[in-house]
């Protein structure tokens, strides 16, 4: 299972993954963090996507997918990150160190992370 963040969900809903991205997902069950749910509704008030959670491709992407509550564990863990981002990212990150699945991201403060499991 990976774990897939806001951006690459939505590179994924348009069509516009890099290669390698597209390969690690093909090949695998995506996941992502509750948090990525209301990333994508506050993108689309703030009209900085065009596609929003009612959107049919988004409806059928996220169908297919397991969604990461927020806990009190993964809370924590994001303030023992060893990298700074926005708290959204922090929380999808630290889904990853908890749960020990791969983060598919293009985030590059995430990936100077040395803790958090990455998709290779």
């Amino acid at each position: 299972m990976l774990n897939v963040d806001t951006h690459v969900l939505l590179y994924a809903v348009t069509g516009a993954l890099k290669p390698r991205e597209l390969q690690l997902l093909q090949n695998d069950t995506w996941s992502i963090s509750a948090i990525v749910l209301w990333e994508i509704a506050k993108l689309a008030q703030l009209g900085r996507i065009a596609v929003d959670l009612d959107e049919p491709e988004v409806v059928r992407v996220l169908a297919r997918l397991h969604v990461w509550p927020l806990t009190r564990e993964i809370a924590r863990a994001s303030t023992r990150l060893d990298v700074r981002g926005d708290p959204a990212d922090e929380l999808i990150a630290a889904t990853s160190v908890v749960h020990k699945i791969p983060l598919v991201t293009r985030d590059r403060a995430l990936l100077r992370s040395k803790i958090v499991p990455f998709a290779r």
